[in-house]
């Protein structure tokens, strides 16, 4: 229970429906949805397509989408994977024939096509009770006539202002003056008014075909880019089988690769090999156990995992209770597991939105541009920002994230949901680039193994290790990160905290859900 003598947010309680994301316009969008007779799938678009206005450093019309949804909160849990493909002229030999060895973080060759309106569009066809012409309203009100960039979102501007100067048409679109905004600035975005207009009309083809598409084309092809109008016109959006692994009563799911649910599955076996309560919450054990557990997770996902259509993942072998009771067997309390170096591509950013309706269908939403800002580059006269999600692939043959046509890169969003006996017990996730895995695995072992409620495992200071760095937030006590450094960790100070985690909790008997949201970031839970 709280401590009210502390600093602090309590839980949000509420019996009928409940939204949560990291913008309070976002959070309140989706509660008026349910107020107005639509359901967890229509709040949750509606709040995100009004994020990629009012936080376009984290998501937005040009980005992908990832849904986990679960009807009425039991039975089958339904799997989105809204990730964009490479364009079909991509092939690895283009790219080491013109001697790039990776992909640019920013620029055209970065760009994957944007998965999110179909992704939208198809999840509520299949699920949603209003379409796109009436969901798409607060995003388009906001572009039109203007909206209050929050506090959260005016830092992450102004640390990417050098990025957002150097971008194609980005500081036209994306810049005040030719300076980041600061918090209280009001911005416009008329020409994103417009583009969403179009797509409230059209549909999905109002954005993959048509002037839309014609311009992000135009754009991209002419700073060197490799996209074409077939690439766009023949994106899809897939129904996936989620992946599930069990954790002190729980069954946790996940999407299946190319998104990286399947790290956070890894981490949580291995950790179920370590009786975490023998040492407090915020502790060096813990702390080292919970660094291990990712560093053998993520080099699994660098080794083992890429787009299933085009290379095997061996979904069984990874997941299986051997796979984690080997590599547990291998972590000691005094040194770090001998690993070889894992250095992912990129450390992206993200918005999640989680809702829970009155008839408790649950809808777990993720959606991201990649890195902040994405690639930098803005569609010359839509206004549409484009992610950078292609360069998280490798240019590398043979490796199973290599780049290839049509393929859909590594991904580092995961939306996840927990049952328990079948029932939906909590929608949560927490974005934050690389942190992701770690972040969901902290949260739900401060509620399962620590007792916390769902605020205080969100609040909680966090730490990842990431490219042999063990990056700490200021409220790791310093006693900690000494302790960790002897065992070995190279520690450092984070300068951005880590992630941003919503959550929703269902409580069937009381009838009543429960909320927490990021402190870190903007945003609230609500309910009604």
């Amino acid at each position: 229970m709280r401590n009210f003598h502390l600093a602090g947010r309590s839980t949000v309680h509420s019996q009928n429906g409940m939204a949560a994301s990291s913008h309070p316009q976002a959070t309140l969008t989706a509660i008026e949805v349910l107020k107005a007779g639509g359901n967890a799938i229509d709040a949750a678009v509606a709040a995100c397509a009004l994020q990629g206005v009012i936080e376009p450093q984290s998501t937005g019309i040009g980005g992908d989408c990832f849904a986990l949804i679960q009807l009425k909160g039991e039975g089958k849990v339904h799997s989105y994977n809204g990730s964009g493909r490479a364009p079909a002229a991509a092939t690895v030999e283009w790219y080491l024939e013109h001697k790039m060895n990776s992909i640019p973080a920013t620029g055209p060759h970065s760009v994957t096509i944007p998965g999110s309106i179909d992704a939208w569009a198809t999840i509520l066809g299949d699920h949603g009770k209003f379409g796109l012409d009436t969901l798409l309203q607060p995003a388009i009100k906001a572009a039109e006539e203007g909206y209050v960039v929050a506090p959260r979102i005016a830092f992450d501007w102004k640390n990417n202002l050098a990025k957002v100067r150097a971008g194609i048409n980005a500081p036209r679109y994306l810049l005040k003056n030719g300076e980041a905004p600061v918090t209280g600035d009001v911005m416009h975005q008329p020409e994103l008014g417009k583009t969403l207009r179009t797509i409230a009309k059209e549909g999905r083809d109002g954005f993959y075909k048509g002037y839309v598409a014609e311009d992000m084309v135009e754009t991209l092809r002419a700073n060197g880019g490799l996209h074409t109008m077939e690439d766009f016109a023949a994106h899809t959006t897939e129904r996936t089988t989620p992946l599930t692994t069990s954790y002190k009563g729980l069954d946790v799911w996940q999407c299946p690769p190319n998104g990286p649910g399947i790290t956070m599955l890894v981490m949580l076996n291995i950790l179920s090999h370590f009786d975490l309560t023998k040492y407090p919450s915020m502790s060096i054990e813990r702390f080292h156990i919970e660094a291990e557990a990712a560093r053998i997770a993520y080099l699994m996902r660098e080794q083992d995992i890429g787009d299933p259509a085009y290379v095997g993942v061996d979904v069984e072998r990874i997941l299986s209770k051997q796979f984690a009771a080997d590599w547990a067997a291998k972590i000691r309390m005094d040194a770090l597991v001998e690993l070889p170096d894992v250095r992912p591509p990129i450390n992206p950013e993200t918005v999640y939105i989680t809702v829970v309706d009155k008839d408790r269908n649950v809808c777990s939403f993720i959606n991201s541009v990649a890195h902040s800002f994405g690639s930098a580059v803005v569609s010359n006269t839509t206004g549409v920002l484009m992610q950078n999600r292609g360069a998280g692939f490798r240019v590398q043959p043979g490796h199973p994230n290599c780049i290839a046509p049509g393929k859909r890169p590594l991904h580092t969003i995961i939306p996840s949901l927990t049952t328990q006996n079948g029932r939906a017990k909590m929608s949560f996730a927490v974005m934050g680039g690389q942190y992701q895995p770690v972040g969901q695995c902290r949260v739900l072992t401060n509620m399962m193994d620590y007792g916390m409620d769902v605020q205080e495992a969100i609040d909680q200071p966090r730490g990842l290790h990431y490219e042999g760095v063990y990056t700490l937030e200021d409220g790791v006590p310093a006693d900690i990160v000494a302790g960790l450094a002897k065992i070995g960790h190279k520690t450092a100070p984070c300068v951005t905290p880590f992630g941003g985690a919503q959550a929703i909790v269902i409580d069937w008997d009381k009838g009543t859900l429960t909320g927490g949201s990021e402190p870190r970031k903007d945003g609230c839970a609500l309910g009604y």
